[in-house]
């Protein structure tokens, strides 16, 4: 039609030249700039299914792993099933696909989860996908790719939609030069783990993201996370899991870490608490953008001294892998979380002899420990 063709050259035109003669670039789709403020109010959205609320939209991506499957679980509760997406690169089991929205999601491929972002109206995105310590210094191109590659789409959508980003940080984004008894929000860290340095890396770049665009973006630094409905996930603090699951089926564990290698630790339910708290808080009760949260701090020959209480004839033996001591011997003895306390009232309900009681009555109804009460 001879009219739309006028029209399309016209806009050639003025798109190549300005009034100054000057080129005038185009704008990346993958700019900040380009704002979802730009997009008509009447703009339709292909997901309708969801329910019409003014709960938060959300997307968990990594969402399979040991946090994502509780976190959605609880928030699904408090916001309705249908407004929490959670979302992987692997195939769910049958019990997490049918219990709310699930599509899978790549952090590699930025079109991919930005579509999800948009057709969806997401407002809250908790980005869980990274590879923890231990299994990133086996890959370090892929935990580089996954951990630092997938945050900046991650933040570049965030900032590009105006959500409410969560990124988790850890205890290893220390080093052997922070202060470790206690370690503070605030201190020298120069971690030598891809893991670390990769967190080290989302909390500056999520507070940038945050003065420079105004991204609502909030972090938790975690202590080592025990929880019954996961197995181990290649963390150093990982043997405070398994453990657990070792004395119920053999009642034998070999640790490998030192039976005085002390680290701070929490119960699941305790870190899915604490990471609501944090995204429900109003932004001016939030005096830093990362804090540190703990709940409780003891060592492998502590642990195995509770577990005895179940297990009396649990044999601890100690076989020490020397990477995992490493990585241990430079985290946080403890953790300082008294800004966490005091601008939004982090408090910890599970101290160690209730995590281990816990633990034990969801694992060992049916097992030696039923047998030993």
């Amino acid at each position: 039609m001879p009219i739309v063709r006028t029209l399309a050259r016209a806009a050639s035109q003025l798109l190549q030249s300005s009034a100054c003669g000057c080129g005038v670039p185009l704008v990346p789709v993958r700019a900040i700039g380009v704002s979802p403020r730009q997009v008509a109010s009447d703009a339709s959205f292909h997901s309708v299914t969801f329910s019409e609320s003014d709960h938060p939209r959300v997307l968990i991506t990594g969402g399979l792993g040991q946090l994502g499957v509780g976190l959605a679980k609880l928030l699904r509760k408090r916001f309705g099933k249908n407004n929490v997406i959670l979302s992987d690169i692997r195939k769910p089991a049958d019990n997490v696909f049918y219990s709310g929205p699930f599509i899978f999601a790549d952090i590699l491929d930025y079109k991919n989860l930005r579509e999800i972002v948009v057709n969806n109206r997401i407002t809250w995105l908790f980005h869980y996908s990274a590879l923890l310590s231990a299994v990133g210094e086996a890959n370090v191109p892929l935990a580089r790719a996954v951990n630092i590659t997938g945050l900046h789409n991650v933040l570049d959508i965030a900032a590009e939609h105006n959500l409410r980003l969560f990124v988790p940080s850890t205890i290893g984004a220390f080093g052997p030069t922070s202060p470790r008894d206690p370690t503070p929000d605030l201190c020298i860290q120069r971690p030598r783990t891809i893991y670390g340095v990769s967190k080290v890396h989302a909390e500056l770049m999520g507070e940038y993201y945050h003065y420079r665009y105004g991204l609502d973006f909030r972090c938790l630094r975690y202590p080592g996370i025990i929880s019954a409905d996961s197995q181990p996930g290649g963390g150093t603090t990982d043997y405070a899991v398994k453990i657990f699951h070792d004395a119920i089926k053999t009642g034998k564990f070999k640790c490998y870490l030192r039976p005085d290698t002390r680290l701070p630790m929490m119960y699941i339910d305790d870190c899915l608490k604490a990471t609501l708290e944090v995204m429900e808080a109003p932004a001016e009760s939030l005096t830093m953008r990362t804090y540190n949260i703990s709940a409780m701090s003891f060592t492998p020959e502590e642990l195995a001294q509770e577990v005895q209480k179940y297990v009396p004839e649990l044999q601890m033996t100690y076989n020490v892998d020397q990477v995992r001591q490493a990585i241990a011997d430079s985290w946080p003895m403890n953790f300082d979380d008294s800004n966490a306390r005091r601008d939004w009232g982090w408090k910890h309900d599970y101290d160690l002899p209730e995590l281990v009681t816990t633990m034990f009555s969801y694992l060992g109804s049916d097992s030696r420990i039923a047998q030993a009460n």
